[in-house]
């Protein structure tokens, strides 16, 4: 895979000023409102609504079953742009060596993160980043992690807004310069993981107060907690180190005003996807793409 080298972004097209936007994903449009139970976190209203044969006919998309996509003649087009696609990714890119303005670059594992004074120009790459380091690289990873990230942007402004000021290629995001605290908030709501910093990883080690939080005996892998749990991790050059919210304050990480602010909008980011998740399995039993025993087991286990 070292020979998956994309040069197919256009230097043109990144202009601080531009006013494209992300392209909406007709999938979720219908997704529009939410009634929060009586004790849960107010969230704007959400609702799936569910189009008819007979909103079809009048012009409406109505979304297929995964039976109905894997046998239409979509399945053969989309596993030829794959194919065609294996030595055509984006791993590299060297935007500061032909786009004026660019001050210097940062390689991440994933992201190419360029300068350019009041904002950042952070390009996705097709790099597979894996146990802290890179695997190899995958055809639209990059993409597809790119929108995936602005479909949550754009719809989680009522908890916290972002920074993104324009969106000039699937793969590139334009923000605005931030100052960031050196502390990764990761929040859980399962003893699961195989990672050295994974929840059951440290717990069947015999770990009991993982980054401030005491876990009881007892509890086996991949079982729900009964509460989301907040579990930092301090932002190292090679490999995140856990860290106590203690830790945090006294090392002057972060005030306690900000901690307890970014704590309190983690936590309800995490809540807010748990609601999206349920409505979307909910969604995908209606189309026919899961069954009616799946989708109980699923709700049972993010609830």
């Amino acid at each position: 895979m070292a020979e998956c080298v994309r040069t197919t972004l256009n230097p043109s097209h990144f202009l601080l000023h531009s006013t494209k936007t992300p392209t909406q994903n007709p999938f979720f449009s219908s997704i529009s409102s939410f009634e929060a139970k009586p004790n849960a976190r107010k969230y704007p209203k959400i609702s799936l609504s569910v189009m008819s044969s007979q909103n079809q006919s009048q012009g409406q998309t109505q979304v297929p079953s995964l039976d109905a996509l894997l046998n239409s003649g979509r399945k053969e087009e989309v596993f030829a742009s794959i194919k065609a696609s294996l030595h055509n990714c984006l791993s590299e890119t060297n935007l500061q060596l032909t786009v004026p303005g660019l001050k210097s670059k940062t390689r991440g594992k994933v992201r190419d993160i360029y300068d350019s004074g009041d904002y950042l120009v952070l390009v996705t790459t097709d790099r597979q980043s894996a146990f802290d380091r890179i695997l190899a690289s995958i055809p639209f990873k990059g993409q597809v992690l790119n929108e995936t990230s602005l479909w949550w942007f754009n719809r989680t402004g009522h908890i916290i807004p972002s920074a993104v000021v324009s969106v000039p290629d699937k793969n590139v995001t334009i923000a605005k310069k931030c100052s960031v605290f050196p502390v990764e908030f990761v929040v859980r709501g399962f003893v699961t993981g195989s990672t050295e910093t994974s929840l059951w990883t440290v717990y069947k080690n015999g770990v009991r107060n993982y980054c401030g939080n005491v876990l009881p005996n007892g509890l086996v892998k991949n079982q729900k907690l009964t509460a989301n749990i907040l579990t930092p991790t301090t932002k190292a050059e090679d490999h995140d180190v856990p860290v106590t919210p203690d830790e945090i304050i006294e090392r002057g990480l972060m005030t306690q005003d900000e901690f307890d602010e970014a704590r309190e909008k983690a936590l309800s980011l995490f809540e807010y996807g748990q609601v999206i998740l349920i409505l979307f399995i909910n969604f995908m039993c209606f189309h026919g793409v899961i069954s009616i025993n799946t989708l109980e087991i699923l709700q049972d286990e993010i609830k």
